[in-house]
């Protein structure tokens, strides 16, 4: 006879072939048509940064794991969706290092971290993203592309341009590598209809932000403006993929209802009272921070229940989640307060800064002001791309230099180039009536250490000096002869050819307005 005891619950007994490997590979497939389009839209760069993402996302997950003799929990997928959700919400200009730091951010410190997969508090792929927007804004933010530089529909709408709304929808426009809204809506379809997710969060999420934006936006109910809105700015991406996240979101139907509402109104909120119109992902991590009160509020009672747990103890608002709260809110006035009291302090040595470096390159001139006729030139070209022969050169400005006499003692032209490794260099290029250039000063300078930040030494910026050239020419070699031509950093030669085109694009702009 066979003795052993089995504890066996009352029925009903609840069977799912579910796991969270077959979920997240629904996921994926969810992501498919978004990644297919990114990458056909922006080409192979936008592969290397999903790439880059998923893999430091897969390799941290795993190193963690070994370090930390923990089960290996690569195989669930987790990490691949988290690595391939960060490269989505990324603009295709990025350097891939910010992929890598955003996987490493997101996998080890928001998740790994907080005990794995269903311990952590907030989505890593958003905690990822709002960590390079804090450390990197700049990068993450220049969405320029197809010789556009970079003003994203929301953008171009804040500043009162008239956006094409079908551009955005199929995702033509300036946006990130996941911007088409119609693959993300049939990833959304898909994974729904494959029970990857339910229908509340994304419903109430939409909903409750385009009634806020019909309501507080400043256009009423003006269509086109609603679905320029929806289109952009990431809340599709938001509602079907990061809101969604089980680990992170309310367990109930009506909590859900509740936290995809919160998440429609703040994000709306956010972006008609705020400075940046992708604000998203700031709506979902403080949403997430509601979830615990959210689930403590939206549980259904059991009949007969009055307020107390079976040991006598009232139930009340959860701690952690208030804790939570008054940090955020506490962190957020800070950060806010320093921003609005050194937002003055830096413009200005910002002023300074660009007066020193114009100083630098036009010695001569006692003081510096502008020309209506260059500035309206310098206006003209609408912040797109200076020619296609440069890269993605831009003129900034260009200010006269004026002598003790009254005279012009020459000119400078501020010019960018957003085909340096680490992003964007300007340089002040000091050019002299007859053509000359006096010289060059850099007033934005993000290189890698000890090679491309080597462009900044006398060594590299004295070759432009005393020279009186239509264009100069980046030598790779080395040991140049000619006078144009310009030997490049050693082990730096985009850093170098970035230079140039900046430079190249000032003289060019010289020859057609000045000279």
């Amino acid at each position: 006879m066979n003795t052993k005891l089995f504890n066996v619950s009352s029925s009903p007994h609840i069977r799912n072939k579910l796991t969270t490997g077959s979920v997240m590979f629904d996921v994926v497939l969810a992501l498919l048509p978004a990644t297919v389009f990114g990458v056909y839209r922006y080409g192979l760069r936008a592969l290397l940064i999903i790439v880059t993402s998923i893999l430091s996302a897969v390799v941290t997950e795993f190193i963690f794991d070994l370090i930390a003799k923990k089960k290996n929990t690569v195989a669930d997928g987790s990490a691949v969706v988290t690595g391939l959700l960060l490269a989505l919400s990324l603009p295709p200009t990025v350097p891939l290092f910010i992929p890598y730091l955003g996987s490493f951010f997101a996998i080890l410190f928001v998740k790994c971290c907080f005990g794995g997969l269903g311990k952590n508090f907030m989505n890593p792929a958003l905690a990822g993203r709002c960590f390079l927007l804090i450390s990197f804004g700049g990068i993450m933010t220049d969405f320029a592309v197809d010789g556009m530089s970079g003003a994203t529909p929301l953008a171009a709408m804040k500043a009162g341009e008239v956006i094409n709304v079908a551009d955005t929808y199929l995702g033509f426009a300036p946006s990130v590598i996941g911007g088409s809204a119609l693959a993300l809506i049939i990833g959304g379809l898909f994974l729904w209809l494959s029970g990857g997710i339910t229908f509340e969060i994304p419903a109430a999420c939409i909903v409750a932000f385009t009634a806020f934006m019909a309501l507080f936006g400043g256009q009423g109910f003006d269509v086109p403006f609603l679905l320029a809105h929806l289109c952009g700015g990431g809340i599709l991406m938001g509602a079907f993929f990061m809101a969604t996240d089980p680990v992170t979101s309310p367990v109930t139907s009506s909590g859900q209802l509740m936290f995809g509402a919160v998440v429609g109104i703040l994000a709306a909120l956010f972006r008609t009272n705020g400075t940046a119109a992708d604000s998203v992902s700031y709506a979902i991590i403080l949403g997430n921070l509601l979830v615990p009160f959210i689930d403590k509020i939206s549980v259904p009672k059991p009949t007969g229940y009055r307020g107390e747990d079976p040991k006598g103890k009232k139930t009340g608002f959860p701690k952690a989640a208030l804790n939570l709260c008054i940090i955020t809110l506490v962190a957020g006035l800070a950060l806010s307060s320093v921003f609005m009291l050194t937002k003055d302090a830096i413009e200005e040595q910002q002023m300074a800064a660009n007066a020193a470096s114009y100083q630098e390159v036009c010695p001569d001139a006692e003081s510096f002001s502008y020309d209506d006729t260059l500035t309206a030139a310098v206006e003209a070209l609408g912040g797109e791309v200076y020619g296609e022969q440069y890269g993605r050169t831009y003129i900034n400005e260009i200010v006269v230099g004026n002598a003790a006499d009254g005279s012009v003692a020459g000119y400078v032209i501020s010019a960018t180039s957003s085909d340096g490794f680490e992003g964007n260099i300007t340089v002040s290029v000091g050019i002299s009536p007859d053509g000359t250039v006096n010289g060059i000063s850099f007033t934005e300078l993000n290189e890698t250490a000890g090679m491309g930040m080597l462009c900044g030494e006398d060594a590299f910026k004295g070759q432009f000096s005393g020279v009186n050239t239509d264009a100069f020419i980046l030598n790779k070699s080395g040991s140049s002869t000619a006078d144009n031509e310009i030997d490049t950093v050693s082990g730096a030669s985009t850093s170098s050819g970035a230079v140039v085109n900046a430079v190249n694009t000032a003289l060019d702009f010289f020859a057609a307005n000045v000279k």
